[in-house]
């Protein structure tokens, strides 16, 4: 190793993450309330911003619900009024500083193509499910969290529940 080019004495960061984004489920799932719990405890003493970013998949209406403009519309607000609860308790725990987003299409690319480059966040967070495995299987994270974790122009934490 070139000692001249490496310098690896640690020099902690006074706030590492300015801007935290959170990536949450529109099923409230138990992956998605731990990633928050985590978002919470890592923007209170950074004093970060907090986005929290909810998608509407289409691909889980069915064609009906699909092309009924009515039956997007409260799905959307339905998705609204749920991130309305996630800011009002972040605030409560001592966040001011929030945003929320609410998108649709697949998850991974609209939270990478169409929040982060509005947010901009330092890290982003974002649950993946844990399904008991026997020796013989491998563990992966879910889809979506490999998506983001592979493609987002930001560092990606994965919060197991």
């Amino acid at each position: 190793m070139n000692e001249e080019n490496t310098d690896l004495k640690v020099k902690p960061f006074a706030n590492p993450f300015e801007r935290i984004l959170i990536a949450v489920d529109e099923d409230d799932s138990k992956s998605s309330l731990a990633a928050f719990r985590y978002a919470l405890s890592l923007a209170k003493p950074n004093l970060a911003a907090l986005g929290i970013v909810s998608v509407l998949e289409l691909e889980d209406l069915n064609v009906f619900e699909t092309l009924s403009p009515e039956k997007r519309n409260q799905l959307r607000g339905r998705l609204a009024d749920d991130l309305d609860r996630y800011v009002k308790e972040a605030k409560e725990n001592g966040i001011y500083d929030v945003q929320s987003f609410v998108r649709e299409g697949k998850p991974a690319a609209a939270i990478i193509n169409e929040v982060i480059p509005v947010f901009k966040p330092d890290v982003l967070l974002c649950g993946s499910k844990t399904k008991p495995v026997s020796s013989a299987k491998k563990i992966f994270i879910g889809s979506q969290a490999s998506y983001l974790a592979q493609n987002a122009p930001c560092s990606v934490m994965v919060i197991r529940a």
